[in-house]
């Protein structure tokens, strides 16, 4: 495994992310945690959640996986960079209450509490706002992250989804209050389908030293080879794969993305991967395997060098939408 520093943090974190999201849903908890420990034999270090992970009335189910996998000990929570994230309604048995979701200090407070009881675990490595919330301004914010830190609960601080002039602006009155690191990494959609993070969202994390981890790097499967797969009698594709591939022009640019890949004797979900690890400002891609297989195909892309000729093709396929601001401006 490959190592690198989280933005411009002195934390070292694996150029993998693995992301816990179908632990519990599609994943159950044995299953879950074999994952876990061939993640951590693979050299991965560096473990992505949310407190509403479960979904539904199984919300916070995720995170509790996790915590009964640190409780079996072997260094497990040591050897962990865990990240985890507070947005989301955690209103008990689905009810709708005030408080109980976005980033009021109030909740952050309740959210963290709640995380690190299921977690089994007295500390957070990286605790991420999965959305902006346009109610709270960031000074009520950095005061409840402050006190965190403080008391050790939080070590340092991400955002998720958020868009460029957000980062900024967080960053610097993260500045002006003093005393406070900020942001130090942004989780976003990322990957060589869905290119618009390259407008404005990964200059400013660029900008202001946050480590950029791209979530959905195969893009619901739609990088994976999945035309291949229909046609040897696989996994058909389901949600965002399938209504893409109900277009005909995405499904051609699929195909020309899969034949690509085909003339050089590679497989799709791998060099999609190894494709992020090449970008500026990319930390690591975040994979969720369903199974220990998935997560060996995901290693062996941190190994893969992806040659100018490929890369050029692959943009030939994918354009980027270019530099900013000239690829919106004169």
């Amino acid at each position: 495994m490959k190592y690198t520093q989280l933005g411009r943090t002195g934390l070292k974190v694996s150029r993998l992310v693995l992301g816990t999201m179908n632990f519990g849903p599609q994943t159950d908890e044995a299953t879950s945690h074999t994952i876990m420990d061939a993640a951590l034999d693979a050299g991965i270090n560096f473990f992505d959640t949310a407190n509403v992970y479960g979904w539904g009335e199984n919300k916070g189910r995720t995170e509790e996986i996790i915590g009964n996998w640190f409780a079996q000990g072997g260094e497990r929570r040591d050897k962990v960079v865990l990240a985890t994230k507070v947005y989301g309604d955690m209103a008990a048995g689905g009810d709708v209450w005030p408080n109980h979701d976005k980033l009021s200090a109030l909740n952050i407070r309740r959210a963290v509490d709640a995380s690190l009881k299921r977690l089994r675990t007295d500390h957070i490595d990286v605790y991420q706002f999965h959305h902006v919330d346009r109610n709270t301004p960031f000074e009520e914010i950095w005061q409840a992250v402050d006190v965190l830190v403080q008391q050790g609960k939080i070590l340092y601080v991400g955002s998720s989804n958020f868009p460029g002039y957000k980062i900024a602006q967080a960053n610097e009155i993260a500045a002006r209050r003093g005393g406070t690191i900020g942001l130090v990494s942004e989780q976003c959609l990322y990957n060589l389908a869905e290119r618009r993070a390259e407008m404005e969202v990964i200059p400013a994390a660029q900008e202001y030293g946050l480590g950029v981890i791209p979530w959905s790097p195969l893009h619901g499967g739609l990088l994976g080879g999945v035309i291949k797969k229909e046609v040897e009698g696989g996994r058909r594709a389901s949600g965002r794969a399938a209504d893409t591939l109900a277009d005909a022009g995405s499904r051609a640019q699929i195909q020309a993305y899969e034949d690509l890949l085909e003339k050089h004797g590679l497989e799709p979900g791998e060099v999609a991967l190894a494709w992020l690890l090449t970008r500026p400002g990319v930390t690591g891609p975040i994979v969720g395997p369903r199974t220990a297989e998935q997560l060996a195909s995901a290693v062996r892309a941190v190994e893969l060098e992806l040659g100018e000729e490929l890369l050029a093709g692959l943009d030939e396929v994918f354009p980027g939408p270019g530099p900013s601001p000239e690829a919106f401006a004169w």
